[in-house]
């Protein structure tokens, strides 16, 4: 028998195969339980079992998950983030923040860079060492996780698979559309004033596939609901190529010819935002949330 296989970390060929009554079989059908015997060792429950050509692509692919596996294990280390700073205020450990700043405009840009500079103090200095126009990408990612940097992010925002990214590599980012928060939250961590940071959390989003003129109303823009779910009452902001165009709420939500107080993922809706009204196919309507939490030191024992 001995066909080359590998499930989940693990690979080998297989030796032997034994049903639930303990008899040796040749092939197992759908549904039909059984043993395995061959692989370098036991798999996690729900992972696929797959038969390859050769031993080889067998070793090539359980080497691929495995070093896929240790990159998320590493990954998962403790990394800069302002709560941080603000714990190991005068430590030996805290000596410089590094910063990736990404913004709107080159203007933007320029007036955070200098700013944040100036607020470096005799025991943190403040290094940036990434700027640019433009969303929140992978490489700024990348870079955040090699260098243990923060990201700020001022009037763009990243896309879900962005977001995803940060979190399996522990990246802090921060996103801001007024540029003296920028300041003051990066003030309070290095003064050690922390009472408390705003967080925003993302409710749904809607993809914009067409939009239409109504008479008196304004530009409906016909959506279609990407991932969670979009809420009258919310916030909601306007994104095209990753960059804010409006920060507001919702003018009309409606399904078909009825005004619906929410819309879930997978399902069609036109969207209406108040006082604006320059939308465009392929733009990004975000619902979301702004939670406080306060910061509450540990007690030391």
């Amino acid at each position: 028998m001995e066909i080359p296989s590998c499930a989940g970390l693990h690979s080998g060929k297989i030796r032997a195969m034994i049903d639930d009554l303990g008899n040796r079989i040749e092939e197992a059908g759908p549904s039909t339980p059984a043993e395995i015997v061959g692989l370098t060792g036991v798999p996690d429950a729900g992972d696929e079992f797959v038969a390859v050509a050769t031993d080889k692509d067998a070793k090539q692919i359980a080497n691929h998950r495995m070093q896929k596996q240790r990159a998320k294990e590493l990954a998962k280390k403790s990394r800069a983030n302002l709560e941080k700073m603000f714990e190991n205020l005068g430590s030996e450990e805290i000596k410089e923040l590094k910063l990736i700043v990404k913004a709107d405009v080159q203007g933007s840009i320029e007036a955070l860079n200098d700013s944040l500079k100036d607020l470096a103090k005799e025991e943190v200095d403040i290094k940036i060492i990434h700027s640019g126009v433009g969303t929140i990408n992978e490489s700024d990612v990348g870079l955040a996780s090699v260098s243990d940097a923060i990201i700020i992010g001022f009037n763009v925002r990243p896309t879900p698979q962005i977001r995803k990214m940060a979190k399996d590599e522990n990246v802090d980012m921060r996103f801001y559309d007024i540029i003296y928060d920028v300041i003051n939250d990066i003030k309070a961590a290095l003064d050690g004033m922390m009472p408390s940071t705003f967080h925003e959390i993302i409710i749904g989003r809607a993809d914009v596939r067409d939009t239409f003129v109504v008479p008196k109303i304004g530009t409906i823009a016909g959506c279609h609901i990407a991932e969670g779910k979009v809420i009258r009452g919310k916030k909601v902001r306007l994104l095209r190529e990753g960059v804010i165009k409006c920060d507001t709420q919702l003018s009309s939500l409606r399904r078909f010819k009825d005004d619906v107080k929410e819309v879930e993922q997978g399902y069609e809706c036109g969207i209406g935002l108040a006082k604006y009204n320059d939308i465009k196919a392929g733009d990004i309507i975000e619902c979301y949330e702004v939670e406080e939490r306060k910061y509450m030191p540990q007690k030391e024992n």
